[in-house]
């Protein structure tokens, strides 16, 4: 769709194309209800963000999974360098070897958000993160989006959005382009935030007013005594992956944030293991309700690529150079190389997360055990094998 006539580049277009097959209809389908349904579009808080690197074909190629933070992410592209200056070396590529290692020792000392490496740019990337509201709450997952990954094994499955080519010119279905219409004209309201990011809000829209959507993922909202709506967690690559986060702070930290006897503990822990069974999209505990929560993703597109992190963003810590020097100072780095059980205790409550950790790993390794003994009673006997007698050998 342009609206500003022919000629315009293709950040500033979006492309809206007949989407082939019938899972890519159905999915648009559903996109074009969920206008109807939950009309409405609010922020879900602070961003993400994710390393990039730009594509001989077109588009930025994403690395690897979201960070909290830019400086997060600078460590993990730190990583990959490393791992690039390895696989040089092991090759007999000395001076590529050389490159990858002044790129990852300049990430350990800087706070740099673009580096260009042989050739090729890299960059870390700002991804915004919207809820669809309706009458009843917040969007939940829909039939087509996948849902792999067993009950405490979803966190294991590859990220969904590593790989993925950020790329403004390839087309949508109608009611995913619309989306992403609205998605890029939204900044924050006057009085919604700070003036230096309510202000960085407003100048994105002008700088990267183009747009790519990244596959969906899915967080945990939390509806209190009031009514209201809020995010419980940050938003993970699969409905199951939310679960499971939230199984886990049912059964962990909850008791412990919340400071709960024993039979408040259980019925959190019912709650967590209905949780587990009916693999749904809401549940219900001590008068407040939660539910798995689609979350759409945005990076923002200008002239020269994907939006990178802004002066207003959370970025708290410094590379690791410069934070372990502040440690140091702090006395906090120990450079005695002292044993760390000896010279520091744990306090009471890390205590307490450590023991229901280790309770919640062994009763999902027997939950497993189980279901895995469940399959195979279930496989039918191969010829010659069963118990009963077949036909041939009554």
């Amino acid at each position: 769709m342009n609206a500003y006539g022919e000629g315009l580049p293709a950040y500033r277009t979006i492309r809206m194309t007949l989407q082939e097959g019938p899972i890519a209809a159905f999915a648009d389908e559903e996109a074009w209800r969920a206008r109807e349904r939950y009309p409405t579009i609010v922020g879900m808080g602070l961003p993400v963000f994710v390393a990039a690197t730009e594509s001989e074909r077109g588009g930025w190629e994403i690395l690897g999974s979201a960070g909290d933070t830019p400086q997060s992410v600078r460590d993990s592209l730190g990583s990959h360098f490393r791992r690039l200056a390895k696989e040089a070396a092991e090759a007999g590529r000395a001076g590529d070897r050389k490159k990858y290692r002044a790129a990852y020792e300049k990430l350990d000392r800087v706070a740099v958000d673009e580096l260009r490496v042989l050739g090729s740019r890299y960059r870390v990337v700002r991804v915004e993160q919207f809820i669809r509201l309706g009458p009843d709450g917040p969007e939940p997952p829909r039939p087509s989006d996948p849902d792999p990954g067993e009950v405490g094994e979803a966190h294991r499955l590859p990220s969904r959005i590593k790989g993925f080519v950020i790329d403004p010119y390839i087309g949508t279905g109608m009611a995913e382009g619309l989306l992403k219409f609205d998605l890029m004209q939204f900044v924050l309201k006057a009085g919604t935030a700070p003036p230096d990011v309510r202000g960085d809000s407003l100048r994105a829209v002008e700088t990267h007013p183009g747009g790519v959507l990244l596959p969906a993922e899915f967080a945990i909202a939390e509806c209190g005594g009031d009514g209201q709506w809020k995010p419980h967690s940050g938003a993970a690559p699969s409905p199951q992956a939310a679960r499971d986060r939230l199984a886990v702070d049912f059964r962990v930290m909850t008791p412990i944030r919340q400071r709960l006897g024993e039979a408040e503990r259980e019925e959190y822990a019912r709650a967590a293991d209905r949780l587990d069974e009916k693999r749904g999209a809401g549940i219900a505990v001590a008068g407040r309700r939660y539910r798995v929560a689609r979350v759409e993703q945005l990076v923002r597109i200008g002239p020269d690529g994907p939006e990178g992190p802004r002066p207003s963003d959370f970025d708290p810590d410094p590379p690791i150079e410069a934070h372990t020097r502040q440690l140091r100072e702090q006395g906090l780095l120990d450079d005695e190389g002292e044993d760390e059980d000896e010279s520091r205790e744990l306090n009471e409550e890390v205590r307490e997360i450590k023991r229901l950790m280790e309770k919640e790993e062994a009763r999902r390794a027997a939950w497993k055990l189980q279901r895995q003994q469940r399959k195979q009673a279930a496989k039918p006997s191969e010829p010659g094998r069963g118990s009963e007698p077949g036909p041939d050998n009554a």
